[in-house]
């Protein structure tokens, strides 16, 4: 217990150390102090554009969360991760170079200047209730590791309150370069920790062959896709290709990038990192089943951190310190996502004077103070982590559908679509929420899909206007001043090579 609480106490430590030194990079360089808290100054190298892709993958959901759904369904649990990993790969190959060849700050920017102000409204809705959700289980999975592992200091509650503590003061003082150079630390701690640990933990049941002898009969622990039924692992897939694209927290790392060369292999890199982690955090919910069985409702989010107890003290704190990690690399970039939705797309809407770099660093600040609280209420009430983070996530569908025709099939999209494609994706996720008897499909996505395209096929054959060409216009503009715009936005930028 005293040496897993000593590597604890170090990690954080090291963690709000890299916070503070990230402050200084704040205050040089570029005149915006603003754009390199939001923005990392936009000039984010592909090593820190690789961890902040995996950072914001390899969370609480695809450690703790994969292990509670490996608890009952087996290794075909980890397609969540596999499926956030061909997400990222999806967005490097085509979808990253266009998104950081635009000077805009936010996904709902783009749907203004696209559709209008109303639509930009409603995306800044929509976008919100997707982070705010994940963020809110990343306090559940925090919680749940830090009861587990250290009973006697944590209670599930206090687990989820220290986790926000850490959480608003790494984003609260070091801003996106922060988020950045915490997650090159975290990543390792992931990784490392899980290998060690699953080792370790495999050695203790007398390895593979003996783990199986062990399963409860008739189960389809390591059927690749039975466990969860190739509908559920088709949805997965569909979810996180379509969120990988749109949401603000995954688009703003490419928002930050480089330059566009940065953002595709930033991505490319990322995506291929991701894709084993939940198939080896699957195994630890299998070995949980035979050793802690029973588990039920909340209890069974404790799968994994249950597991981890039985590990020495020194196996157990960094396994632990690589769990919290997970937590943490996916909280900073979720609140610094919510930040800059706030702040560029509420606030300066609302507010009719010019803001100046002070007052905008203070309300930058404030917000992710405010959004980390409200996320901490919302975490009270959940459970089921993957079930609860699928579903908040497929309300991406219609951004997603809107950036991919205004990239490859322009000619589609009228402005009078925006509004409604977002609108109905909204709606979708409101019934499936609060009335199941309307689910006749076997996940939200596939209702997403459907009625998302079938909206946005309706208005391109009835409607008149065209949206806003805002991708063909940054095509024209990179062609003629792109290499002035980005040597101005490096002017004076702290560099950070890869």
């Amino acid at each position: 217990m005293q040496a897993q609480l000593i590597i604890l106490i170090a990690y954080v430590v090291v963690l709000l150390a890299i916070s503070w030194w990230s402050t200084l990079l704040l205050k040089r360089g570029t005149k915006s102090r603003t754009l390199n808290y939001l923005l990392a100054g936009r000039n984010m190298p592909t090593i820190l554009v690789t961890v902040m892709l995996v950072g914001l993958a390899v969370g609480g959901a695809s450690t703790v969360g994969v292990a509670e759904t490996a608890y009952t369904k087996g290794f075909s649990a980890g397609w969540y991760n596999a499926a956030w990993g061909l997400g990222g790969i999806f967005v490097g190959l085509f979808i990253a170079r266009h998104l950081r060849r635009m000077t805009v700050k936010t996904i709902p920017e783009i749907m203004g200047q696209m559709f209008g102000p109303y639509s930009r409204f409603i995306s800044v809705i929509c976008q919100l209730l997707v982070m705010i959700s994940i963020t809110a289980l990343q306090y559940v999975a925090g919680g749940a590791i830090l009861t587990a592992l250290l009973p006697d200091i944590f209670s599930l509650q206090g687990g989820m309150l220290a986790s926000c503590a850490i959480f608003i003061l790494i984003t609260l003082f070091g801003g996106y370069w922060a988020s950045g150079l915490t997650n090159l630390f975290n990543v390792i701690m992931i990784y490392v920790g899980i290998v060690v640990a699953l080792i370790y933990t495999m050695g203790q049941f007398g390895g593979f062959t003996s783990l199986l002898s062990q399963l409860p009969e008739g189960g389809t622990w390591f059927d690749p896709i039975a466990g969860l039924g190739f509908p559920r692992v088709v949805g997965y897939i569909a979810v996180m290709v379509t969120m990988a694209v749109t949401t603000q927290a995954v688009a703003q790392i490419c928002f930050a990038s480089k330059d566009e060369k940065t953002a595709r292999n930033g991505f490319l890199l990322g995506g291929i990192i991701i894709l084993p982690a939940g198939f080896l955090c699957a195994f630890f919910g299998i070995m949980a089943a035979v050793k802690f069985p029973g588990l039920v409702g909340p209890d069974a989010a404790l799968a994994l951190p249950k597991l981890v107890t039985g590990l020495t003290p020194l196996i157990g704190g960094l396994f632990l310190a690589s769990l919290w990690a997970a937590d943490i690399s996916t909280a900073v970039g979720l609140l610094m996502g919510c930040s800059t939705l706030v702040l560029e797309d509420v606030i300066k809407k609302l507010w009719r004077k010019p803001l100046d770099d002070a007052r905008e660093m203070l309300l930058s600040r404030l917000v992710v103070l405010l959004v980390s609280l409200l996320s901490f209420a919302l975490a009270l009430t959940m459970e089921g982590i993957l079930a609860t983070i699928t579903t908040a996530l497929a309300l991406t569908t219609s951004f997603t559908f809107i950036i991919i025709a205004g990239i490859y099939f322009p000619r589609i999209l009228k402005r009078a679509a925006g509004f409604w494609v977002i609108l109905t994706s909204l709606v979708l996720w409101l019934l499936w929420t609060f009335f199941p008897s309307l689910r006749v499909l076997p996940a939200l996505i596939y209702a997403e899909w459907i009625l998302c395209g079938l909206v946005l096929i309706l208005f391109g054959i009835f409607a008149k206007e065209p949206a806003g060409t805002v991708f063909a216009q940054e095509e024209i503009k990179a062609d003629e001043s792109s290499e002035v715009k980005i040597s101005l936005e490096r002017e004076d930028t702290p560099a950070i090579t890869s």
